[in-house]
Order: structure tokens, then sequence, then C-alpha cells
């Protein structure tokens, strides 16, 4: 199998003010450097950086007002569950604990969560990967997600706990999130949802159930989420 190849440079200027809106350092209402300042800074014409603040502007980190600049909006409004943002970029990573249940490991596809699989999927067989994920503190998502292993070289030595799969996936596999397909159905808390959620038996449980499109033509993932909406509601888009 052939190594992920490293980023373009534009998206690597992304990452770079991505990462600076997220922890921080640029904080809502504050302007980015120019167009110019950038490109002299990181030694690339303007039209790369460019590209990079599209991105920004597109995923709503930032305002671009002409005559103005780049205005800093802050991270994207939402939990996140329901973006492309992830989870953890919308609620914020001193926000989210991520524990790591269940692999990943590579395994055989026994359904994948009512969607339908391709013969390719089906014999590369699937990254699996559970986890639990608490935001301040309250158990709020526990997740199970499986991934084709076409092209996914070392992914099980990649660091889960407490870290973004969105941003694994973009970063160290070019792999970004298109958009995708949701069921959703209210279930009723099952033993092993009551343990991991601390709720009582019968207590009403979102269910669903994301077919999610990638840039990888025909690359798919497949997640199957419960919410625990007992103390914080989900919002935004998908």
């Amino acid at each position: 199998m052939k190594s992920p190849k490293k980023l373009p440079i534009h998206k690597q200027i992304y990452e770079l003010l991505r990462s600076h809106i997220i922890d921080g350092v640029y904080a809502e209402g504050d302007l980015l450097p120019s167009e110019n300042e950038l490109s002299n800074l990181h030694g690339v014409t303007r039209p790369t950086i460019r590209k990079a603040l599209d991105r920004l502007t597109n995923e709503g980190y930032i305002l671009r007002q002409q005559g103005k600049g780049s205005i800093v909006k802050g991270k994207p409004i939402g939990i996140g569950i329901l973006s492309f943002t992830g989870t953890t970029s919308a609620i914020g990573r001193e926000n989210l604990i991520t524990r790591i249940i269940c692999g990943p490991e590579l395994r055989k596809w026994e359904s994948a969560f009512s969607f339908n699989i391709t013969s390719r999927e089906n014999e590369a067989g699937c990254w699996y990967l559970e986890r639990l994920r608490l935001v301040y503190n309250e158990p709020v998502f526990f997740d199970i997600t499986m991934i084709p292993n076409i092209n996914m070289p070392k992914f099980s030595q990649q660091k889960f706990e407490n870290n973004s799969l969105f941003d694994i996936l973009r970063r160290k596999y070019q792999i970004e999130v298109l958009g995708g397909e949701q069921q959703l159905k209210a279930i009723r808390a099952d033993e092993r949802l009551q343990g991991y959620f601390r709720v009582t038996h019968g207590t009403p449980v979102l269910q669903l159930n994301r077919k999610i499109a990638t840039n990888r033509h025909g690359f798919y993932f497949y997640s199957q989420v419960f919410c625990n909406t007992e103390r914080i509601s989900l919002y935004g888009t998908f």
C-alpha cells in the first residue's frame, strides 16, 4: 500500500490557521494577517493563501469583508454530532473527553447499520472502533465507527484517545467529509447504554445511523451514534 501523501501547502496553512482559531490564538473579532502578510510569512503565492482562507470561510471560522480583511468568528456553532466539523471542533477539545472502549481493530463486516456496502468494501474488511465521549464530564455520546480498510496504512497505530477522528482522517489520510445520510430514531437505553450514560432502565436515547461520504471517490465510512440528550441538546447542520 502507498503511504499517504503530504498535505498540499494550502491545506497545511488551513490546518495551522484553523488550529490557531480553535486554540484561541485568534479570538472572536480578531483580524487574521492580510493575504500579503500570510503570503510573505509562509513563502507562498496569494492564490495559495486565498484557498486556505476560502475554506475557513466556508466552514464558518472566519468572515471575509472587503476593505477589512478576514475577521475571526470562532469555532463553528453547534454540538458537532450533526455537523461537518466533528464533535471535537464544535465543542472544543478542552470540553470533550474521548474514551476508547474497543479498537481500532480489523474485522469482517457483519452489517453497516442498515446501509449497503460494496463488494470491494466487504472484501477489504473494516476498521472497527467504539468510543464513549463526555461533554463537560457528562457521558453524552457512545459511537461505533466502521471504516473500510482501503489504503489505510498504520490506522491502528493512530492515537484516538482524546483526539478527533475527523482530524486524523484529514491530516493522516487526506480524507475529508463531504456529506452523508442519517437515519434517526428514539430508542430506550439497554443495559450497556445504561452503564455508559449512567441512566435508569428505559431512559430515551437518540440513535443515529450514518453513512458518511468523503472526497475519496466511492469511499464511505459508517457509524452508529447513541446520544444521551437528558442534559445536553443537539443542534447543527449535516
